[in-house]
This record gives C-alpha cells, sequence and structure tokens, in this order.
C-alpha cells in the first residue's frame, strides 16, 4: 500500500490509511492515462481513483494495472471503484463503492483490514448510516449538479459542512471543484476535495492541479 501523507487536512481525521490527504482525483479512462496521472501527480493530487463505467472487468483490470503501477511509482494511494474483486486482482490500495454498490462490509473481507474502502453519500441519513460501516473515508456531495453525476441534484454546501461534522472520518467532497469554488467549503469546514473536470478537461492538468492545490491552501 502507498506509503500515508503527512500534511494535516485540519479536519480533525488526519490519521487512517489516507493520513492528512486533501486532493483527490476521480477519473474515468483515458487513452493517455498514464501520462495524464503522472502529470496530475506532480501538481499535487494525492489519491487516485479509476471510475469507468462502460469498461467490462477484463479492460478494466489492464487499464487498473496501468493506473495502479504509475500511483505505485509516486507513492500515492490507488482506488477502484464499484469492484472489490478487480480492487484485490490488481493490487489497488482500496475500493470506492456507491450506495448502491457493493456493501462496505463486503469490500472490507474481500480487501481486508488494511486497504482503503470509501463509501459515497448524498443525504444526511446515508453520512448516519455510515457511521456503522467499517469505511476509511466518505465523499459527500455533489455540492453542486455535475455530468459525472447525471440525473443527481446537488446537495449544497450545508449538507457538506453537516457530513464533515458528523461522519466521524475524514470527509471528500465533490461535484464543481475548481479554485474559484472551494473558498466558501473551506469556510465551511471542508478541507478535502475530489476533483474531476477541473483536471480531465484540463489543457495542462499538472498546472491545473498545481492551481487548485494553491486554492486549498
Amino acid at each position: 500500500m502507498a506509503e500515508a501523507g503527512t500534511e494535516g487536512a485540519g479536519d480533525g481525521h488526519d490519521g487512517g490509511p489516507l493520513g492528512g490527504r486533501r486532493l483527490y482525483l476521480c477519473t474515468p479512462d483515458r487513452p493517455d492515462l498514464p501520462d495524464f496521472l503522472a502529470a496530475c501527480l506532480r501538481g499535487g493530487v494525492e489519491v487516485v481513483q479509476l471510475r469507468d463505467k462502460h469498461l467490462d472487468a477484463r479492460p478494466l483490470l489492464a487499464r487498473a494495472r496501468v493506473a495502479a503501477e504509475v500511483c505505485r511509482a509516486a507513492g500515492v494511494p490507488f482506488v477502484l471503484n464499484d469492484r472489490p474483486d478487480l480492487a484485490l486482482e490488481v493490487g489497488a490500495d482500496g475500493v470506492h463503492v456507491g450506495q448502491d454498490d457493493a456493501p462496505p462490509s463486503l469490500a472490507r473481507r474481500i480487501l481486508g483490514p488494511d486497504a482503503v474502502v470509501g463509501l459515497s453519500t448524498h443525504a444526511p441519513a446515508e453520512v448516519d448510516a455510515s457511521v456503522a460501516e467499517p469505511v476509511d473515508y466518505v465523499s459527500a456531495g455533489p455540492v453542486t449538479a455535475t455530468p459525472t453525476k447525471p440525473g443527481r441534484p446537488g446537495t449544497g454546501r450545508d449538507y457538506a459542512a453537516y457530513a464533515v461534522r458528523t461522519a466521524g472520518r475524514p470527509v471528500f467532497v465533490t461535484g464543481g471543484v475548481t479554485p474559484a469554488t472551494v473558498g466558501p467549503l473551506l469556510a465551511a469546514g471542508v478541507r478535502r476535495f475530489v476533483v474531476v473536470r477541473w483536471l480531465t478537461e484540463a489543457a495542462d492538468p499538472e498546472d491545473a492541479a498545481r492551481a487548485l492545490r494553491a486554492a486549498l491552501g
């Protein structure tokens, strides 16, 4: 497993397998995946998740191996979306599951006690329920509606703040994360962020990641 970061996130939950890591990239597969990931990591990304809803198991496994190799070389945790079985096969650091995916308890049994297990939440009741789950972090959002979550309305900033106060573990906030949007979330107590389009659509992902890191302070 990749070595945990040492910089505190300042949210009271700096321990655990993700340490003080604050900037989490979630990306689909893409033709330039290794070069793209390397650029994002140079710019300050501290966790990577491969999330591709269109690949079948075998091609997803192949691309996950590519991503895992890049992350391992950089000492950054690699997480696979949805599939704890494939995460085990590829030697990923962990898995991220949604409310309708494999339950966290199953992911934990498959991957073991040292793996990273994350869970998506979109409402206060889901955050409340997550407290009893064997997860290392939760994501909260999307704060604003985003094309990466079609049909899901924005949860708003108050929900993100609620999740940070009550989850009892690190909370990564999702939805429209850019250097221009993180200020109000930081003011609300959010310290960890999942970024998608700001990096996946960037002409220069390394510079874009550096700009976002600077905005986080």
